[in-house]
């Protein structure tokens, strides 16, 4: 795999960003909050997932909007 395993797709037109885990959908998004509980459920302790979604981590990439901007909701 390349590229960070955690990928934070483009807002979609309904507002959300769509989460992918190593290649795998976990679901949409609508704010840090959500993000750091679906990192959760997929195995990271939280403080881990909140560090990570708080603070910049080459772990995770956020594509076609800057890092915590969500859309519309």
């Amino acid at each position: 795999m390349t590229g960070p395993p955690i990928v934070v797709h483009r807002p979609l037109a309904r507002g959300g960003r769509r989460v992918t885990v190593l290649g795998q959908d976990i679901g949409v998004v609508r704010s840090d909050r959500d993000l750091v509980e679906f990192l959760r459920q997929t195995g990271i302790e939280e403080t881990d997932a909140e560090a990570m979604v708080g603070g910049g981590s080459p772990e995770i990439e956020w594509l076609g909007a800057p890092a915590h901007e969500y859309g519309t909701s």
